[in-house]
Formats: C-alpha cells, sequence, structure tokens
C-alpha cells in the first residue's frame, strides 16, 4: 500500500468519503454533505486532497435546476481501487496449487520461467542502448510504477543498494520461491551484472533488498 492510501486510513472522513463514492458511484457534494452529515465545506476540503493524492476526479458538470453556480459530481478514479481489498494473491495461488496438483513442480518452474522471460523482453524495450546506471534507473523506475516501491542508492564502492518496501506477489512467492529465483534472475541479466539478495520477504524480513555490482568487461 502506498503512502497516501496508509493516511488515508488514519481519515475517518475521507475514509467514509470513499466508501460512499464507491456505494453510489457518482455524487455531488450536497450529496455527501447530506449522508455524511457533515457541512459542505468540509466535504470540499477532504475531496481536494483527495484529488490531490488522484483518488478522485469530477466527472461531469451536472444539470442543475434555477439561478446560481452548477454543481459538480465526483467519483473514484482507477488508482483509488488500491484503497479497497482484494483477493488476486489468494486467487493465484489456489490456481498455482491446482495446476502443481495437475501437472507438477516442472510445469510450475516453466510457467515461472516463461513469466520471466516475457518481462525480460518487455524491459529490454525501455532499456535499449541504456549504460549500466540508466538501466538500474530505469529498472527501479519500472518496478516502483509495478507497486514495489523502490529506493535505489549508489554504495561507496560503486555498487548499487536496490530496495523493494512491497511485493505485489508475495503470498505466491511464499509458497512458490520460483518467482524470488526468477526476479533474481531476472535482474541479473537486463543489467548484465552481479546480484545479490541480501533480504526477502518471503523469508520474513520487511523488505527484499538486493546489492548490484557492475560485471568487469
Amino acid at each position: 500500500m502506498h503512502d497516501h492510501a496508509a493516511a488515508l486510513r488514519y481519515s475517518s472522513t475521507r475514509r467514509d468519503i470513499v466508501l460512499l463514492l464507491k456505494k453510489l458511484g457518482a455524487a455531488s457534494i450536497q450529496q455527501m454533505s447530506e449522508q455524511l452529515e457533515l457541512t459542505g465545506m468540509a466535504v470540499r476540503r477532504h475531496l481536494i486532497a483527495l484529488q490531490k493524492e488522484k483518488y478522485v476526479r469530477i466527472s461531469k458538470q451536472c444539470e442543475h435546476v434555477g439561478v446560481g453556480r452548477p454543481s459538480f459530481v465526483y467519483q473514484l478514479t482507477i488508482a483509488a481501487e488500491q484503497l479497497f481489498p482484494h483477493q488476486y494473491d489468494i486467487l493465484a495461488t489456489e490456481l498455482m496449487d491446482e495446476i502443481d496438483q495437475l501437472f507438477g513442480e516442472d510445469y510450475i518452474n516453466q510457467l515461472f520461467e516463461q513469466r520471466r522471460n516475457r518481462i525480460e523482453r518487455k524491459y529490454e524495450t525501455a532499456m535499449l542502448g541504456r549504460g549500466f546506471e540508466e538501466r538500474i534507473a530505469t529498472l527501479a523506475a519500472i518496478q516502483d510504477k509495478e507497486g514495489y516501491m523502490v529506493t535505489l542508492e549508489k554504495n561507496l564502492d560503486g555498487s548499487y543498494s536496490f530496495e523493494e518496501a512491497n511485493c505485489p506477489v508475495s503470498q505466491v512467492a511464499l509458497r512458490y520461491r520460483q518467482a524470488c529465483a526468477c526476479e533474481l534472475a531476472l535482474f541479473g541479466s537486463l543489467l548484465d551484472a552481479d546480484v545479490k539478495r541480501m533480504q526477502c520477504i518471503a523469508d520474513g524480513d520487511t523488505k527484499c533488498l538486493y546489492q548490484f555490482t557492475k560485471r568487469d568487461t
């Protein structure tokens, strides 16, 4: 969960607004004010904050009756989906279990290897013509966008520390460590670097931490 999502948990009013918009699909400030028993000014203040966090957008201008300024309808954005519980990881793990029972571990290994190859082809396109440091920065940006919450630091010895504070596939990785092995191999291949995993969420650590060192040419 991103920092904004974590912060939302501690704002009961914003949470109520998000839940109401999820339920109604769209609502005006007046509707939210009436439903939540808040002043229009209070609702507007929280909506502005939610818009800045990319969780709420103005959907359209409503037709209004009589004179005066028109009201606006607010809706949740796609980004707001991360604020609600999902069971994708449970479904993925259950499907992997079924595949394992039907076809065996060799087939599971092939699936993860095929996934690694697909991701590698995709990432390589973004790294074409880039040097070692640019490749690492590109990898960090891509993984961060995919939800891994990456922090990248250059060490005094010239190596890089690559930290992933979140693992979107952690539940699968806990049962099928091929996921971790494939990520390790993926990084090494993409960067043409020596890659060491220092910490791993699937091992009970709070983060996945890698060290990248450029290979001597």
